[in-house]
């Protein structure tokens, strides 16, 4: 067991922290204040200097690198804004991972080297008007129809909804009940009836679009297949290292809250002295760095136990709780040591703190994952309708 980075994943964490703190804090202020998404130009960017797809394997275009590296590197852009990092989010444990796992060769050829190269954005749509923790309960149907399946639904909450090229489609492809009945399809944004709602206007996730999605009969083509119906757990086995995903996000929140914070508290004088000498600012600090190594420790722990697989169900949903919970305190905390300045839309402190909440709904609530994790743990799953 080694808890120290290798030379080569210090030396890219340095890479992804240089550019992210030189290149973006602006570019993040202007995405906050006018709620849209990185241009495909800084996406473009991205990807010529690495940073998508970097655990993808080479063949489909990716750096070939492992989960740890690609965490590593996300947080260092989630420190400077959800929005700014999301670009790296779904290239590297968004939806497009269940297509280079699980779809046929032509979908993983035509979808994920254009994902890795910036030249495509796809996202997962999931949830529905009933069904967000309850995610067996979908309705949204697909019906085989020749050579094409036939999708009629509507979903709800997409991150991407109405910006992204493709979406990562959960429905309903057979009749059998409950999670037997569900599977996946790739659909394109052009494709025929289907259209988007208005951007959502959320507390936070600004620059992070968000949409309902209208399917009315939209004609998918069989060579969309991303899963059969009968694939829910694979999907989900897709979904662990999302959550990973999703922690990681939370704990960049909370990270660059501490930053910035050790940096205020030494420069702000009050009664004569920086309020770094008062011994409840030192107290608080020290329970921050606490709360943000140990939920780093978990979210590595579960990327390394994976290798370059897929994490497990436990270890990710343990990730992605605490990661969750303590975000939301740490940058609650941070706010108020800074006072008025943290209270200000200014500066970043209080977007990480509304974002830190968004991240502990989004990709599965806390709760939810602490019934994951009591599943495990007994290995078996909970029928919470009895």
């Amino acid at each position: 067991m080694n808890f120290t980075l290798t030379d080569d994943q210090r030396e890219l964490q340095e890479a992804a922290r240089r550019f992210a703190r030189e290149e973006l804090p602006a570019i993040a202020m202007q995405l906050e204040a006018e709620n849209r998404p990185p241009s495909r130009a800084l996406v473009k960017q991205y990807a010529g200097l690495g940073f998508l797809g970097m655990n993808v394997p080479e063949a489909l275009g990716g750096m070939g690198l492992g989960n740890l590296e690609a965490l590593i590197v996300l947080e260092e852009f989630g420190k400077i804004s959800s929005a700014v990092a999301f670009p790296i989010f779904e290239s590297c444990v968004g939806p497009v991972r269940a297509i280079e796992r699980f779809a046929g060769e032509d979908l993983q050829r035509r979808v994920v080297p254009a994902v890795c190269s910036g030249d495509m954005v796809v996202a997962v749509s999931m949830s529905e008007p009933d069904a967000g923790s309850a995610l067996t309960d979908l309705a949204t149907r697909a019906v085989e129809d020749g050579d094409h399946f036939v999708l009629t639904g509507t979903k709800r909450w997409c991150s991407g909804g109405g910006h992204a090229d493709g979406y990562v489609v959960y429905c309903r492809m057979s009749d059998d009940p409950g999670a037997k009945g569900i599977g996946a399809l790739f659909v394109e944004a052009d494709t025929p009836g289907l259209s988007f709602g208005p951007n959502e206007q959320l507390m936070g996730f600004r620059g992070i679009p968000s949409s309902d999605l209208m399917f009315d009969e939209c004609r998918v083509p069989k060579a969309n297949l991303v899963v059969p119906a009968g694939g829910f757990r694979k999907l989900m086995e897709a979904f662990d290292l999302e959550r990973c995903g999703n922690a990681t996000m939370s704990l960049a929140q909370a990270s660059g809250a501490l930053e910035d914070v050790i940096e205020y508290v030494q420069e702000r004088k009050q009664f004569g002295k920086p309020i770094v000498d008062f011994q409840a600012v030192q107290l608080k600090l020290a329970e921050m760095q606490m709360q943000v190594d140990a939920a780093r420790l978990l979210i590595w722990r579960a990327a390394s136990n994976a290798q370059d697989g897929l994490p497990s169900i436990l270890e990710s949903s343990v990730a992605k709780c605490f990661a969750n919970s303590i975000s939301r305190e740490v940058t609650g905390n941070a706010v108020q040591l800074m006072g008025a300045y943290g209270y200000s839309k200014d500066f970043p402190m209080e977007r990480r703190m509304r974002d830190a909440w968004g991240w502990g709904i989004a990709g599965g609530a806390i709760d939810i994952q602490k019934t994951n994790i009591a599943s495990a743990m007994v290995g078996r799953r909970f029928d919470q309708r009895r």
